[in-house]
């Protein structure tokens, strides 16, 4: 969300967890995202799945904080990242039924949309999936040379049920457009062509994250019991796609959204 605002030249929403300290920031929008969060429970109970997220939102609106006039200008972010992926997997999920289990997340994603339509929204923006497969976590066993390719087939399912289901709301609302943002295809191209399409930011290594736990046992972050550091993290992040086990740099986003900037002229012009 703060990447999105930022690169659209706006003010960065305000985190719904502090509306209360940044009341005079209300009109740059709200930002009800919880990272690592999902359609459904990914940990438990620990972070309110995007249901949740969603009653937040429509507690502003029933408080008057946000009218349905300012509903009607605005544009509305939903970002799904696949948390509910990694969370069905480490829960004992297998590959096999992965493609079932998606079909689900799509139908609650898609219940989503339309909910976040039927309070108000006129202008909704959906994110496909990224490559989960060109994540340094699912790289370094490559060596960080290339994807994983079986990955990338599952997440190219998920983006195909996503089109579909967009396609069905966009033909059965009214006054309404729900736009997908293609992170796919821009992660993708900035990976393949280590750079961003201006040629501006290069990456020599895309796939290498800037911060890397020692060995396999660690993480970006991770400290041993007497708090040594078991991290490393390179010289210059600038230069680095990645910088975790997951997420880009802010080089790396700012790469992301430039290829994306047709698209988004696109969408705020309709």
């Amino acid at each position: 969300m703060t990447q999105t605002a930022t690169f659209l030249g706006l003010k960065s929403p305000v985190a719904y967890k502090w509306r209360n300290l940044r009341k005079q920031k209300w009109n740059y929008g709200m930002n009800f995202a919880y990272g690592g969060s999902g359609v459904f429970n990914t940990f438990g109970d620990l972070l309110p799945n995007m249901s949740t997220q969603i009653d937040f939102f429509e507690k502003l609106i029933n408080d008057s904080v946000y009218t349905k006039w300012d509903l009607q200008s605005s544009a509305v972010l939903v970002s799904l990242a696949g948390n509910d992926y990694a969370a069905y997997l480490a829960n004992g999920g297998s590959f096999q039924g992965l493609t079932s289990f998606m079909s689900k997340v799509i139908d609650q994603l898609a219940v989503n949309l339309k909910r976040v339509h039927g309070l108000g929204a006129r202008k909704i923006v959906v994110t496909s999936l990224q490559p989960l497969g060109c994540l340094p976590r699912s790289t370094r066993m490559l060596s960080f040379q290339k994807c994983n390719e079986t990955e990338n087939i599952a997440v190219n399912y998920h983006n195909l049920l996503l089109q579909q289901a967009v396609v069905k709301l966009n033909n059965e609302t009214r006054n309404c457009a729900i736009f997908i943002v293609d992170l796919y295809s821009s992660f993708t191209s900035v990976i393949q062509h280590k750079r961003d399409y201006l040629g501006n930011m290069k990456f020599k290594t895309p796939l290498k994250p800037c911060c890397m736990g020692k060995n396999d046992g660690y993480l970006c972050g991770s400290v041993d019991d007497k708090g040594a550091k078991m991290y490393t993290v390179c010289n210059d992040p600038t230069s680095a796609y990645f910088w975790d086990n997951a997420h880009p740099t802010q080089a790396g986003w700012h790469a992301v959204f430039a290829t994306l900037k047709s698209s988004f002229d696109h969408i705020f012009k309709y």
